[in-house]
């Protein structure tokens, strides 16, 4: 009998690393010969991925599935949950839409099915790959909860793997949180710790060297390792807690200023990532109106709840000063699904499908009415950008529960391989909206996006694009090497194998 090794990455709280430490081991695992699989059974995201089937799972499942070098399918993320509004979620399993519920009905009526889902998921990954490495969420000491938690101890006793727990020493109390989050645990669910990782190092090692050997004396666990601070990383972030840290002012050293508007239900915002590569382009997140300035290119990601963010705009200003910039003053605007809908003239909610206030007038930057249904699309896609001039291939995947119309004539943007049409441009080609998440992620086309802003500013061309995903590949590869170097890889190996050849025992 086969017996597939398995290890679940936990932390001591929300962006403690965990995501990130998953795809490390996603990739190790694979480099070394296993054919391995990411798993997290039930996701909190906006950031989602696309499968190849078109199903909705998180982002970080998608990434770590890409990091292994395999096809990401929805028993690696069963459970995906969306908030839609105030204490109100989306439910999508298996990538497709269940149903919206509170928090309280979703803990009391669906957990039983959402154990069977996930002991579903795990059998079918442990029958199909050499390797499973499964992430938890927040973090396994939420005593309030942990009665009716699907996502961190439960789930490692359900996939019988050894834990290694995860803490942020950039947060400060790494130590605390560590021992604090050991005795907040079961006996039983302590023992499955196999031991810590310690995430975000930044100094000398030496200084650190007498909290290891004190916290190993004290808790009986072994630190695995101390993992460098790893600030360059390109490699796409799930967990809104990041959008705290991304960059409010204009880095004045780069030529191109990109101001993204982060409203409130921003989604899939790693949309984005591609510029951050960009030598010359200087990218902030705004979400105030004196934050605006005057940009180069003003973006507008994608939204899980269009109406209440068009609201936002409105409330702080923002409204006003992006509809001034991009009709007086020529500012390129894209607008991106939610982004796109808020372009236009109107949105509309007749079936109350993300909110109660029925509809609002868009930016009325272009010519088209967006109507939300309750039927949602998930595909991937891909077609032809028509740009400056150029016909661009371009690919990219759409999550939306909208149709938006045109209101006259108006040129599209992309035209789809199935004969279809997406999106609007203005004749000028400043103001652009599609439904096309990924379309930055398209090498040739952001290179000519961003030559045409080069050039209406007299800068020198980019003759060369930035090859996005060469650079993902190498982040993959430097991500592994430096995890590889600086955790015990030898002990790690050990313990999932006994916790395998017990595992077997038991069937």
């Amino acid at each position: 009998m086969s017996r597939p090794l398995s290890v679940m990455i936990q932390g001591t709280h929300s962006d403690a690393g965990k995501s990130i430490i998953t795809t490390a081991f996603c990739r190790i695992f694979s480099q070394d010969g296993f054919r391995t699989a990411p798993f997290k059974s039930q996701n909190m995201a906006l950031n989602s991925y696309i499968t190849l089937d078109g199903k909705e799972i998180g982002r970080a499942q998608g990434v770590q599935a890409e990091a292994a070098g395999i096809a990401a399918t929805t028993d690696m993320n069963p459970i995906l949950i969306k908030p839609s509004r105030e204490n109100e979620s989306q439910i999508v399993v298996h990538g497709k839409v269940l149903q919206n519920m509170n928090a309280f009905e979703y803990r009391r009526s669906f957990f039983e099915t959402g154990l069977q889902l996930i002991q579903d998921s795990l059998a079918a990954l442990y029958e199909t790959y050499d390797c499973i490495v499964i992430e938890g969420a927040g973090s396994p000491a939420e005593v309030n909860l942990n009665d009716r938690e699907l996502v961190n101890m439960r789930v490692a006793s359900m996939a019988d793997a050894p834990v290694i727990l995860v803490g942020d020493i950039e947060k400060g109390g790494v130590f605390a949180s560590l021992v604090g989050t050991l005795q907040l645990l079961s006996e039983q669910d302590r023992k499955r710790i196999i031991g810590v990782i310690i995430n975000k190092f930044r100094g000398d090692l030496s200084l650190l060297k007498p909290g290891l050997d004190w916290f190993e004396s004290y808790s009986g666990k072994p630190v695995l390792g101390v993992i460098p601070y790893m600030p360059d990383l390109t490699i796409e972030a799930e967990d809104s807690v990041v959008l705290q840290r991304y960059r409010k002012e204009k880095d004045e050293s780069k030529s191109l200023d990109i101001a993204v508007i982060q409203y409130p239900m921003i989604s899939n915002f790693t949309d984005i990532d591609p510029f951050f590569s960009e030598p010359d382009c200087s990218v902030r997140f705004v979400t105030r109106a004196d934050q605006l300035e005057k940009p180069d290119m003003i973006i507008l990601p994608g939204s899980k709840n269009t109406i209440e963010d068009l609201f936002f705009l409105k409330k702080s200003g923002l409204y006003d000063k992006i509809k001034f910039y991009a009709e007086a003053d020529g500012t390129h605007t894209f607008g991106i699904c939610g982004g796109y809908q808020m372009l236009g003239r109107f949105v509309s909610d007749p079936k109350n499908v993300e909110t109660s206030y029925g509809s609002t007038e868009g930016l009325g930057l272009l010519p088209i009415q967006t109507e939300l249904s309750t039927k949602k699309k998930t595909v991937r896609s891909e077609g032809i950008a028509v740009f400056g001039a150029k016909r661009i291939r371009v690919e990219g995947y759409e999550i939306h529960m909208g149709n938006s119309r045109t209101l006259g004539s108006i040129d599209s943007f992309i035209e789809t391989t199935n004969r279809e049409s997406d999106g609007a441009k203005s004749e000028d080609e400043r103001i652009i909206g599609t439904y096309f998440h990924g379309v930055f992620h398209n090498d040739e086309f952001r290179n000519t996006l961003l030559n045409s802003i080069r050039r209406q500013k007299g800068l020198s061309e980019m003759k060369e694009p930035v090859y996005f995903s060469r650079l993902r590949e190498k982040n993959f590869d430097k991500l592994a090497s430096q995890v590889r170097r600086h955790v015990n890889l030898e002990l790690i190996y050990q313990q999932m194998k006994a916790y395998s050849e017990q595992r077997c025992q038991n069937v």
